[in-house]
Formats: C-alpha cells, sequence, structure tokens
C-alpha cells in the first residue's frame, strides 16, 4: 500500500558527491533499503544517459533529473514513489535555471524540492555567484509559500543549503568565521529564510533538535573529520510551518565508519505525520 495512503511522508535529501561515484560505493544499496517515500539528491554531477539503469530509473521510483548545462557540475534530482502532479526545473532565474541547482514537485498537499545552493569561495566570483543566487532564491521562497497557502498546499525545500547556520551548526566555528558558509551575511539570509515575519519557513531539525550540537551533516574527507564527529550541518529540510509541526522524528543517517561512507554527506531524514 502506498505510504500515503498511510498518511505517513518520509523524506531523505543527500548530497552524493557525484552519483556515479557514490552508485558504486553503496547508494545502490542504500536506495534499495530505504524507507523514504521521496529522496532529494544534489550534487548528481551526471547526465541521465551516464547513470546506470539501477540508479537512473530503479523500479518503484518516479525519477527526474536536472542536471547543470556546464558538464560534469552540480545536479539535482527528485526520487517520489509516488507519480508527482507537476514537475518544475530551477525557478524561473535567467541565470541560474540552467545550473543544475533546483527542481520541485508537487506531491499531494506539498510540493518537495532539492536545492543545492552554490558553495562560494570568499575574495572569488563563485561568492558573488552565490549571494546573487541568495538574492533571487529568497524571492522565489517567498513567492512559493504565498502560491502554496493559497492553495492549501505546503512546501519542503530540501538540500544543501551550504550555510551552516548557527554556532551550534559547526563544530569549529571559531576558526571559520571568515569561510563561506559561516560568514555573518550568509547567516543573516538564512536568518531571513527562518523569520516569521519574512521568509516564514522553517529548519525542521533543528526545531526537534533545539538544543543538539548539529548533528552534523557534512565532514571533511582530509584529516580525521569524520571520526572525531568535526563537521557541519549544512544539509536542511526547510519547510511552512504547517508541515514542521507535522514532522514526528529527524535523524542524520551517519555511517558506522569512515569506509561505509559513500559520500562526504550524510542522508538527511525526517519522517512527517500527515
Amino acid at each position: 500500500m502506498c505510504r500515503y495512503r498511510a498518511l505517513v511522508l518520509t523524506v531523505t535529501s543527500v548530497n552524493v558527491n557525484g552519483l556515479r561515484a557514490a552508485a558504486k560505493k553503496g547508494f545502490v544499496e542504500w536506495l534499495a533499503g530505504t524507507d523514504a517515500d521521496v529522496l532529494c539528491l544534489q550534487e548528481v554531477r551526471a547526465e541521465p544517459q551516464q547513470l546506470p539503469d539501477e540508479v537512473r530509473a530503479p523500479e518503484g521510483w518516479h525519477v527526474v533529473h536536472a542536471p547543470a548545462a556546464a558538464k560534469g557540475r552540480a545536479g539535482v534530482s527528485l526520487y517520489t514513489r509516488r507519480e508527482p502532479d507537476r514537475v518544475r526545473v530551477g525557478f524561473g532565474s535567467a541565470e541560474f535555471d540552467g545550473s543544475g541547482r533546483y527542481v520541485e514537485a508537487d506531491l499531494p498537499g506539498v510540493t518537495v524540492a532539492s536545492l543545492y545552493l552554490p558553495s562560494g569561495e570568499v575574495g572569488t566570483d563563485r561568492q558573488d555567484e552565490k549571494v546573487r543566487f541568495m538574492g533571487e532564491f529568497l524571492a522565489h521562497l517567498k513567492d512559493l509559500r504565498e502560491r502554496a497557502a493559497a492553495d492549501g498546499r505546503e512546501v519542503l525545500v530540501c538540500g544543501d543549503w551550504n550555510i551552516a547556520h548557527q554556532q551550534a551548526d559547526l563544530k569549529n566555528w571559531r576558526a571559520n568565521q571568515k569561510s563561506s558558509g559561516f560568514l555573518p551575511e550568509e547567516r543573516a539570509w538564512l536568518t531571513q529564510v527562518l523569520d516569521p515575519a519574512d521568509g516564514g519557513y522553517v529548519d525542521v531539525v533543528r526545531a526537534l533538535h533545539p538544543d543538539t550540537e548539529g548533528p552534523y551533516t557534512w565532514w571533511s574527507y582530509r584529516g580525521r573529520a569524520f571520526d572525531n564527529d568535526t563537521g557541519w550541518r549544512i544539509d536542511l529540510h526547510v519547510s511552512t510551518p504547517g508541515l514542521a509541526g507535522k514532522a514526528v522524528k529527524g535523524y542524520v543517517e551517519r555511517a558506522a565508519t569512515h569506509a561505509e561512507r559513500w559520500s562526504d554527506h550524510a542522508p538527511v531524514t525526517v519522517v512527517y505525520d500527515l
């Protein structure tokens, strides 16, 4: 029986750090065992025809891939157990709609999106690109929220937001105050997104775990960051308040050991009791 009829929606989001590589390191086995109804992938870095069949169009899933025009970069995908009523690639941006950074799908009562926000790099054009993206994307988020409310729908934007919002979202926050991903202006922008009087969205996992360090979702491959849990919480479920209030469980599917990782990110899963 379709899980939607049971009024439970389980959504997982993960940056796969190259889907072809992840497929060889354990993603296929993970996909076969997941209970998720919706799966949001980021940094796929492949055209659909480059993916093995069991990843490109696995049995039991409806899949939309949104690769970047620049080959081998970015790319987002959405996997849903139920066929979406509507799919949209991009958010109406002349600059970014071909960059493989956003795809959304309408399911019963909720619009779910996969986001890969630019990572940025201080003092480079990449940071300027990130700032431009954030400006356009906040406007989209507000418009999406308003349109959804008018239709009686909720919104859920999952993905790699590439911003650690608060000190609790980053182990080494003191050393990273001038690093992209923890810049004051980036954190202020995410505060706007999450301000009830502005963006109007909720950081679902943080709402479920308000007094927790982390739970971290990304660890550098350098050094012993994973073993020491020296990570960043940058992979988020960001939703409208109505849906956030129905979240009953949220957790990071952290690999048992460094060797068992198939990405430098871990899947972030939330169960919504609709």
